[in-house]
């Protein structure tokens, strides 16, 4: 990716160098227009697709959007279609590099039915790890 828009501090506001933050904001987002760019959003979800439009809240319009899943070594491209991101939810926004494939070699394309069973299975997993130390609090291992 070729560059950050902004930065999110530890309280979850948004900073933005320069003296005037629309300014700057408008002109930094609007390199990207009508290019492939990916989207980080609060919630972990990567989205990839075609910069449309913005305003001022660095709300986005992305067109072809795919989500990006990855579960271990396996990861799924979920098309979404056309999508609007409120940007309260933007962490980063930055430009797809030339080669639109940057991950690393060792990942494997799974179909989106396979993903999505890779993600059910981690969440099991998780949530019997969160089960089986709430069982275990009793014992106190320090």
């Amino acid at each position: 990716m070729d560059g950050i828009v902004g930065h999110t501090s530890s309280n979850g506001s948004m900073s933005w160098s320069g003296s005037d933050h629309t300014t700057f904001l408008s002109s930094s987002i609007a390199s990207y227009l009508d290019r492939k760019i990916l989207v980080l959003l609060r919630d972990g979800r990567k989205l990839f697709g075609t910069f449309r439009s913005f305003d001022q809240y660095a709300n986005v319009v992305l067109e072809g959007v795919c989500e990006r899943v990855i579960v271990g070594n396996l990861y799924s491209d979920i098309p979404l279609g056309l999508y609007i991101v409120r940007g309260e939810n933007v962490v980063l926004i930055g430009e797809l590099g030339s080669s639109e494939e940057e991950l690393p070699q060792h990942m494997i394309h799974v179909s989106v039915t396979e993903i999505r069973r890779a993600q059910r299975a981690e969440k099991e997993a998780a949530d019997l790890k969160g089960s089986m130390r709430t069982r275990m609090e009793f014992l106190d291992f320090d």
